[in-house]
């Protein structure tokens, strides 16, 4: 009856914040329509409704996620970068751990196999890439695949959570890294084809949102806390810098190998 209980104040609590997170978008809203317009709303009763299952719908939302999907995640880091699983009976590996010294990147394996599947699994399910990619198909006519779209940015997000926890890892400079990342994102932007470079750059944005960014979180700071020589304030930030780059790079190579395939059947 208390965990019932306990739910039941998350929620009202979720609810009350929603209200006061949406209310500036309302006043916005009306302040335009109102005074600079000076219209009536049209569908009046349905926008209402509309608004009441927005309000409902994000405070249930966020309940699940702190409910379920956070402590998941951070449990699960935890124990994917515990140097007990890690060391599996190796005493050198044990060692390396108890002395603090560099620890073979190999032995992490099922921690990147797990950082790419948590990276491409939260991508699909953001709100704003699934609101984004509709757009995209309705405007383009079908043009762009909904599923295409969201599929290639989940690659790129994934792929990149890989190479941010290789980097917490080994230790290499974070500033290194996205150097060399948007100096290749600089020299694809000039092959790829001009019509989905906004579309591209956008995706960076919105893959980093509600789901994304405290599972990514809880991962780095997780893996940071474990490995040895690496600061969780230092070394456990910063995946989701990858997490908004690769999803940039990757949708760029979707429209560059989507034109050589239309160029390629057009000459065959």
């Amino acid at each position: 009856m208390s965990q019932e209980t306990g739910l039941l104040e998350l929620l009202q609590a979720s609810l009350k914040s929603t209200l006061v997170d949406i209310a500036p978008i309302l006043l916005v809203l009306l302040f335009f329509q109102a005074i600079i317009l000076r219209k009536k709303i049209p569908h009046l009763k349905q926008i209402l409704f509309g608004l009441i299952l927005v309000v409902f719908g994000l405070a249930i939302f966020i309940v699940g996620l702190q409910e379920c999907v956070f402590p998941i995640g951070s449990r699960m880091a935890e124990q994917l970068t515990d140097p007990q699983f890690l060391a599996n009976g190796n005493e050198e590996i044990a060692r390396s751990f108890l002395s603090s010294t560099q620890v073979p990147p190999s032995i992490y394996f099922w921690t990147y196999l797990f950082a790419f599947m948590i990276g491409f699994s939260t991508t699909l399910a953001e709100p704003a890439l699934i609101a984004v990619s509709i757009k995209v198909r309705e405007i383009s006519t079908g043009a762009v695949s909904e599923w295409g779209l969201r599929i290639a940015v989940a690659l790129g997000v994934g792929f990149g959570v890989v190479l941010g926890v290789y980097r917490i890892v080994t230790g290499i400079p974070l500033h290194i890294c996205m150097a060399f990342g948007y100096l290749f994102l600089i020299i694809q932007t000039i092959f790829a084809p001009k019509s989905i470079i906004p579309l591209a750059y956008d995706t960076g944005g919105v893959t980093t949102s509600t789901v994304t960014v405290p599972v990514l979180a809880a991962l780095g700071i997780g893996l940071a806390s474990n490995v040895p020589g690496r600061s969780p304030i230092m070394d456990g930030f910063g995946l989701i810098a990858f997490a908004s780059l690769f999803p940039i790079i990757a949708v760029l190579a979707y429209a560059m190998i989507g034109k050589w395939l239309d160029s390629r059947n057009q000459k065959s």
